[in-house]
């Protein structure tokens, strides 16, 4: 940068690089200056308009600004318009889902297909916290991509769940209470075997024994296979309905599930409640069908 002005009364700065690029000193031009300032008054007028600074008044109620526009209006008016037309445009599909049975719903196939479509959302808000993404399951909740059932998987089956709930009941120490410790760790090593298919083998002939002893029969089925649907699990697959671990086994076989004394859970037991859906869904009358459909094709249907 030079150290003298060669133009001294040019305006400039006296900023000079290169013997003659310099820097002048000259104002802006009006339409920017104007621009500028207009920008000032336009921050305060959109601070006033709308509710750029969220206070609140001694109700609670927070400023709207003058427009009285807030985000969330703006979202429902929109989302109201979205919502008018989906029932404008499927109103005829959800006349059908009201009226049909669910079992008529799976016979016809469009009308299954868009029950599938518009449950997805539903089951995301109100299943896959206990249930899983599509039903693969969580910890300690049952899987519905399995077709492995504790209550049925025929649709109307799963629709009655959905509706009413189910609430697990199983005794502790057998169905009357009275297996020692040594016969619940010879039940336990008898139904891992059932699991595995060796239940039959020599081995295991006192857990099996201990197995007929507590009635778990009476719950299980004679060979560890429900008789029907109640709410029992199937002993002779691998799906455990809390966990395959041993000692997990055990304790629900010594703990039971749901087991209450003087209206207390008992120190062990397994809490396994599903509520019911019939007052907590919106719709509940279509969207329970909606939802029965939808999980027993995960599935694979019964």
């Amino acid at each position: 940068m030079a150290n003298h002005n060669p133009w001294p009364d040019e305006g400039n700065t006296g900023h000079i690089w290169d013997e003659d690029l310099r820097e002048l000193d000259n104002p802006p031009p009006l339409w920017w200056m104007l621009s500028f300032y207009a920008g000032f008054i336009m921050i305060i007028f959109y601070t006033l308009y709308y509710p750029v600074i969220p206070l609140t008044d001694k109700t609670g109620e927070f400023t709207k600004g003058m427009a009285g526009w807030t985000a969330i209006e703006e979202y429902n008016e929109d989302f109201k318009v979205l919502k008018d037309w989906r029932v404008a445009k499927f109103a005829d599909k959800e006349e059908q889902l009201a009226a049909m049975s669910v079992a008529d719903i799976l016979k016809d196939d469009e009308l299954r297909q868009y029950a599938v479509a518009t449950s997805k959302v539903l089951f995301g808000d109100y299943c896959a916290a206990c249930h899983g993404a599509g039903g693969a399951g969580n910890p300690n909740f049952p899987v519905l991509a399995d077709d492995d059932w504790l209550w049925g998987g025929q649709v109307a089956q799963i629709e009655a769940s959905i509706k009413n709930g189910r609430i697990g009941n199983m005794p502790a120490r057998g169905m009357m209470g009275n297996l020692s410790d040594e016969e619940i760790d010879n039940v336990t090593d008898y139904v891992i075997a059932l699991s595995e298919g060796k239940g039959s083998d020599p081995q295991f002939a006192a857990g099996k024994a201990v197995y007929a002893k507590g009635m778990c029969l009476a719950c299980h089925g004679p060979a560890g296979k429900p008789l029907a649907p109640a709410g029992a699990a199937n002993l002779t697959d691998q799906v455990w309905r809390f966990s395959s671990d041993r000692d997990a086994i055990r304790n629900v076989i010594a703990n039971g599930v749901n087991v209450k004394k003087n209206g207390e859970y008992i120190e062990g037991t397994r809490q396994a409640i599903m509520p019911a859906f019939k007052e907590r869904l919106p719709n509940a009358d279509v969207n329970v069908k909606r939802l029965a459909v939808y999980i027993h094709q995960l599935g694979g249907g019964q």
